[in-house]
């Protein structure tokens, strides 16, 4: 059962293509998270009501495939956390999901 992580993002407006660029689905962070054989996909989608929310969607194999990538990729991903961090004025952790059967 396939696992993902959701993020919501506040963007100031004059960094919206910089963010788009690092978070998108061809992104910096997709290309690091590509280094691992569980990931599956992300998603950036922009609030149509709200000018400076996104939301990303990182999908796994499964949760454990999410855990080999971070143990194995902890620094590469903190270097780009940081990197990133002056790109958002606040970021939040929706929650961690699992795929339902169909």
């Amino acid at each position: 059962m396939s696992y993902a992580y959701v993020w919501e993002f506040r963007v100031p407006l004059d960094l919206h293509a910089e963010f788009e660029q690092h978070y998108g689905p061809g992104g910096t962070w997709a290309q690091l998270f590509g280094g691992s054989a569980g990931y599956i996909e992300t998603l950036l989608l922009k609030d149509r009501s709200t000018v400076d929310r996104y939301v990303t969607v990182d999908r796994w194999r499964d949760e454990e495939a999410f855990r080999v990538f971070r143990s194995s990729f902890s620094q590469q991903y903190e270097e780009l956390d940081r990197e990133c961090g002056r790109l958002t004025a606040d970021e939040t952790l929706i929650g961690e999901f699992t795929e339902c059967p169909a």
